[in-house]
Parts: C-alpha cells; structure tokens; sequence
C-alpha cells in the first residue's frame, strides 16, 4: 500500500520551518523510522532552494512525500523550469551546498520536469518509515 500526502507553502521564509514540521508528523504518522533525520534535513535544503531559487514571483511550492514498502520518496515542486546547479561549493561560500547533503544522505536523487512549467527535484530514503509489505 502506498501512503501520500503532500503539502503546498507560501513563499516566504517561516516556510521552511513548517514544511520541515510536515515532514516530521507524516513520517511520526506512518510509524517513524530510522531515517527521519536525513528525510527533514533534505527537506529542509530543497525547500529553501525552491524558496531562493525555484519559485516565480509570489508562486510557493510543494512537498510531497510517498511511501511504499519501506521506502520514502520526497518530492519538491517549484514553479522554475531551471535546473538547479550541483558544483562543490568552496570553504569560504555562504551556499551552495544543500545538493551536497541530499546526495549523500539520500539513497537516490534526481530532477525532473513538472508540467505545465516547473521542476520537481526528488529523493528517496529506504528504511525511512514507509509501510512495511
């Protein structure tokens, strides 16, 4: 069986705050797991990258998050057809470094194009709390 639920968030700041809550109770709600720390901090870096980089003028974005057997998958919407850059930051850079972190918490991850414009950028985690078979 798979579960859903998704999220969609304002473009402001204290966004990225409640799309990490959101995250916490879904998982907290589908029977924890032992991923939930890696699964909010993805959260936490594509929703400001959507928030800074990926949303159109007053446009928010959505979370997403599915799971099936014991595999969660979290999706970001944004309203941006570009794709985001994955270059290694520098040690005096003030960012550039979330698509860092999702790729090495992360089991997988990758972009793909959202219709009508507009990306998703996802990731999937085993063992983070989706429902066992």
């Amino acid at each position: 069986m798979i579960e859903t639920d998704q999220c969609f968030f304002k473009a402001t700041p204290k966004s990225i705050q409640q799309a990490r809550e959101f995250a916490t109770a879904t998982l907290a709600g589908w029977g924890g797991g032992e991923r939930i720390e890696d699964v909010r901090l993805c959260v936490s870096e594509l929703a400001t990258n959507a928030l800074v980089h990926g949303t159109v003028s007053d446009h928010g974005f959505l979370v997403r998050l599915d799971a099936e057997d014991d595999v969660v998958r979290l999706e970001v919407h944004d309203s941006r057809c570009e794709r985001p850059k994955t270059g290694e930051a520098a040690d005096t850079d003030l960012s550039g470094r979330g698509l860092i972190l999702v790729d090495a918490l992360a089991d997988d991850w990758g972009v793909q194009d959202r219709t009508p414009l507009g990306k998703i950028v996802w990731s999937s985690f085993k063992g983070a709390g989706g429902k066992q078979a």
